[in-house]
């Protein structure tokens, strides 16, 4: 895709989120790699007053080009997007049911097998961190090294992905888990799946999609 694209496709991811109720107002940010910089949303932005152009371009080291104020987030998407390389799009948001999680601090523990699909046995929960700083970013990026996704302590939810459409589909699938997490926990204390369970979880996902899962 050429610049434009890669910039109209963030504004939809944007506006998708918005529309499944996942970010109101101001809330929430989204960034992608463009070339060997960095594209995010803008600081207030939202799909109401943002166009292709105002999205902030941004060197590896946070230098702005171009001009723009990128979103008071742009630490910790820059800090993920540069430890990991295999890492194309991160999606902030402030779902509801992660944000009700992160509240209490909670993980995602392996509750359901498809826990699995971010990496491992649990979702982790990023210790709490005043937003749009350093400590944050710190926090987020050691969460991820082995994920796909994470809660922040009191603030949201982080997924990241190899595309901004892998990343928005992580994050619909963590909000769902939530809430089905938080539905379970309503009626009783839900039964968590032991590792060696999740460790074969995670090999069938391995190659899900490319061969035929034996029985």
């Amino acid at each position: 895709m050429n610049e434009l694209e890669i910039r109209q496709s963030l504004l939809n991811v944007v506006a998708a989120l918005e529309t499944k109720g996942f970010n109101h107002g101001s809330s929430g940010n989204v960034s992608c790699r463009i070339g060997e910089d960095i594209l995010i949303t803008p600081s207030g932005g939202n799909s109401g007053n943002t166009t292709p152009d105002r999205l902030v371009r941004l060197k590896r080291d946070g230098t702005v080009l171009g001009g723009g104020l990128p979103s008071s987030e742009w630490h910790m998407h820059l800090a993920i997007l540069n430890a990991y390389p295999h890492v194309n799009a991160v999606v902030h948001t402030h779902a509801d049911c992660c944000v009700a999680l992160a509240c209490l601090a909670k993980p995602i523990p392996a509750f359901h097998y498809m826990v699995a699909g971010f990496g491992g046995n649990d979702v982790p929960c990023v210790p709490y961190a005043t937003f749009g700083t350093r400590a944050l970013a710190e926090g987020a990026v050691a969460a991820l090294r082995k994920r796909k996704a994470c809660l922040l302590a009191n603030h949201g939810m982080i997924a990241v992905g190899a595309s901004l459409q892998a990343a928005f589909d992580l994050t619909v699938k963590l909000e769902t888990l939530a809430r089905q997490y938080l539905l379970a926990c309503q009626a009783g204390a839900p039964a968590i799946l032991p590792d060696d369970e999740m460790a074969r979880v995670l090999e069938r996902y391995a190659s899900y999609g490319r061969v035929a899962l034996p029985a």
